[in-house]
């Protein structure tokens, strides 16, 4: 039996364990097919899949409005390799070899949240978010973020005018799992206020000192 065809048994097996129902598809063709048939809860995608790898089955199944939850499974292990993933419209990420445990919970917070309903765009006064093409614009202006800076954005504008601290950014962004530097989100609050405020002379982010950020509904 080939590896993958067994890792995926494997996974299967530890899923069903654990009271979930679980179906494998062993190619991408089959598995977007069954992901369009079949209403899931959430969606488990290995990168490497013989016939249609799990970027192009997760970026076909947004492009026609399916946003079930979707999980990337990799031996892959690097910062563009997340990037791609999370571009393509994945929720969340893990690296093989990985905890039977850490899967379970994984999808079981992405269950949580349930499907995404089709992102629309999000704005603060001139300050443009669309997440469905993962593009941003200050006027008409466009403004090149990473996937991860996109997040923190979309975030922001989802709570615009409101105070969010920093552990709420990390969960919603990073996911409840995180156990880095929690001064990741700092650095890309920089990150953000370097590329949609300061070239626009414009102080949208705000730091609320003691408690979070909050985005000036104003756009600044």
């Amino acid at each position: 039996m080939d590896d993958e065809v067994r890792l995926a048994d494997g996974v299967r097996r530890g899923l069903e364990a654990e009271g979930m129902i679980v179906d494998v598809a062993h190619d991408g063709v089959t598995g977007l097919g069954m992901a369009s048939d079949v209403d899931y809860d959430a969606i488990v995608l290995d990168v490497m899949m013989p016939g249609m790898n799990g970027y192009l089955v997760c970026q076909t199944l947004r492009d026609e409005g399916n946003w079930t939850p979707v999980l990337f499974l990799t031996a892959k292990d690097g910062e563009w390799d997340e990037v791609e993933g999370l571009d393509t419209g994945a929720d969340d990420w893990l690296t093989k070899p990985f905890s039977y445990p850490v899967l379970v919970a994984r999808l079981r917070a992405l269950v949580r949240r349930g499907d995404r309903d089709r992102p629309a765009s999000l704005a603060a006064g001139d300050l443009r978010l669309d997440p469905a093409s993962h593009r941003a614009f200050r006027g008409d202006e466009e403004i090149p973020l990473t996937a991860r800076e996109m997040a923190v954005l979309d975030f922001l504008l989802r709570r615009c005018d409101e105070v969010v601290t920093k552990r709420e950014v990390l969960a919603n962004v990073w996911g409840d799992s995180f156990d880095g530097d929690a001064n990741i989100v700092e650095v890309y609050i920089g990150h953000l206020r370097a590329k949609v405020d300061r070239p626009f002379r414009r102080t949208a982010i705000e730091t609320v000192r003691g408690v979070g950020y909050r985005l000036n509904g104003t756009g600044g």
